[in-house]
């Protein structure tokens, strides 16, 4: 595996924050979840397998591109 793919940084600001792993290809599914509690980080990487991923609850996303809050009303 080559070392130019993206990754993405998620902190968890919450209990039970979800990190959903999203597949490529012509049907888009589920492949894999983690959870996070508060002050939790996970790294996560852009593959061959993984074309996006799904945050549920309060976390701060850093990427490349930038940071952003997810669960925030």
């Amino acid at each position: 595996m080559s070392n130019d793919k993206e990754y993405i940084v998620i902190k968890a600001k919450e209990n039970g924050v979800t990190v959903i792993g999203l597949t490529r290809g012509t049907d888009t599914r589920f492949h894999h979840s983690e959870k996070l509690d508060k002050g939790e980080v996970m790294v996560a990487q852009f593959t061959e397998h993984t074309s996006a991923v799904k945050v549920r609850g309060k976390a701060e996303i850093q990427t490349s591109h930038g940071t952003i809050e997810s669960g925030e009303e």
